[in-house]
């Protein structure tokens, strides 16, 4: 879960919602973007993390009790075998998605022999399901480039890393090599550079959490207080100013 310490209290945000605010972003993208696979390039944007589920985690508190924000959590075999088996099972497009994503998230796990293991392996097999799918690795990378775009924008703007004063923020490289910046606008819209966006104008939606207690006993205390939460709703506009 992403974690972020307001005024109000904690505003938790799921990774699962982050995955849904990616993929919004991605069906903005210009249609020269799409691919004849464009159905699954949207899913595996949508669920790439879904094998994080935060209410069925054992450890979801620091050591204060505070709601332990992913940035703190190492990765684990466990979650990457889940994240292909449940992408496998959908499509074997949506797992070499997936198997990308997770070679990108590992790169800096070399400590750990398991994960690297596991990464070598995946490495072999995207190789495998790459022939099966009928693409070449240009293309994967091209498709994969758009999810690990939208999925730094969305975690940007979850983690309210929005700039004052016109600042711009690097998002990423874009799946045509571009790379890419946001800053806010004086009117409190957003803008990209390059514009990226088929629309000038539009509305992307996330679900978000409001813990006003700051500590917790344990999982179970925390886990009741989040499901009791009535969830918010936040909005950013996107405007080009240079249409």
């Amino acid at each position: 879960m992403i974690v972020n310490y307001t005024e109000q209290g904690w505003e938790i945000i799921s990774q699962r919602a982050h995955g849904l605010l990616a993929a919004s972003l991605a069906q903005q993208w210009q249609h020269s973007v799409r691919t004849s696979r464009w159905i699954e390039t949207l899913i595996a944007i949508a669920e790439h993390d879904d094998a994080q589920v935060e209410l069925a985690q054992s450890d979801l508190l620091t050591p204060d009790g505070g709601p332990l924000n992913f940035a703190m959590r190492k990765m684990d075999l466990q979650h990457c075998q889940e994240t292909i088996i449940r992408a496998y099972n959908k499509s074997t497009y949506i797992a070499l998605m997936s198997s990308r994503h997770l070679d990108f998230l590992c790169d800096d796990a070399g400590a750990n022999k398991e994960i690297k293991q596991f990464i070598t392996e995946q490495q072999k097999q995207r190789k495998k399901w790459i022939k099966t799918v009928g693409l070449t690795a240009e293309q994967l990378e091209h498709d994969y480039q758009l999810l690990e775009w939208c999925d730094a924008l969305s975690l940007l703007l979850c983690q309210n890393q929005i700039q004052p004063e016109g600042r711009a923020i690097e998002i990423s490289k874009g799946p045509d090599g571009e790379m890419y910046t946001f800053t806010a606008n004086n009117d409190g819209s957003l803008a990209v550079s390059p514009w990226p966006f088929h629309q000038d104008v539009f509305d992307i939606f996330c679900e978000a959490r409001t813990l006003k207690q700051l500590s917790y006993k344990n999982n179970e205390e925390f886990k009741a207080a989040y499901q009791n939460c009535e969830p918010i709703i936040k909005t950013w506009t996107f405007k080009n100013l240079d249409q």
